[in-house]
């Protein structure tokens, strides 16, 4: 269904969390055939700029430094404390082309050595290095922020990724705010009124 205050889709929590995966690395997401939805929490001089204009290319928005995003509705809300956290007031759903995000996963290094896709942590330290997409993994949260088994993406941008990202491969800035402020006071585990995007997991190999 179509949320008022957010023009993404939107289902019950209780709902998803019943198809979701319990557990295990995945990738949870808005998305479709063209795009992919992340999100991410700015300031008001950046998160401003960037729904007037479109783009994150603001005077505030620094290319020099690595910037993380995030596909999970929930571990945004989490990170932004539902968007009062000072400096993350202003959440933004980033709507990129999919062929942009499959290829930032692909390229995306760890940040933690993993002996599941290098043979040496000297084979690793030589990847992390030049690479311009750093991974994690980190603990899924619940609605109220308490830790789940399910593990989600972080992905961290920097150099031309980073550029990209905030400039040619983003279709569509969406104001999140509204549709935040309405639902964080509903944001209990178990609240049958909590609404949340429409999220799948999206199968690509990390």
């Amino acid at each position: 269904m179509k949320d008022l205050t957010t023009p993404l889709p939107t289902e019950p929590h209780l709902a998803q969390r019943e198809r979701w995966p319990q557990s295990g690395r995945h990738i949870l997401a808005h998305h479709d055939a063209q795009s992919v939805v992340v999100y991410q929490a700015y300031r008001p001089a950046i998160g401003e700029y960037a729904i007037r204009h479109g783009r994150l290319d603001s005077p505030d928005f620094s290319l020099s430094r690595m910037s993380w995003i995030k596909p999970n509705f929930l571990w945004m809300m989490y990170r932004s404390g539902w968007g009062t956290k000072e400096g993350q007031e202003v959440v933004l759903g980033l709507r990129l082309r999919r062929a942009f995000f499959e290829r930032v996963v692909r390229e995306a290094v760890p940040s933690t050595f993993d002996d599941r896709r290098y043979p040496s942590r000297e084979a690793w330290q030589a990847a992390v290095g030049p690479s311009e997409v750093r991974l994690q993994w980190d603990p899924d949260h619940a609605p109220a922020g308490n830790k789940l088994e399910r593990r989600a993406i972080q992905l961290g941008l920097r150099g031309r990724t980073l550029a990209a990202f905030a400039g040619e491969e983003l279709l569509e800035v969406i104001d999140m705010r509204a549709f935040v402020e309405a639902q964080r006071p509903m944001a209990q585990n178990d609240n049958p009124e909590l609404m949340l995007p429409v999220e799948h997991p999206l199968d690509l190999e990390t």
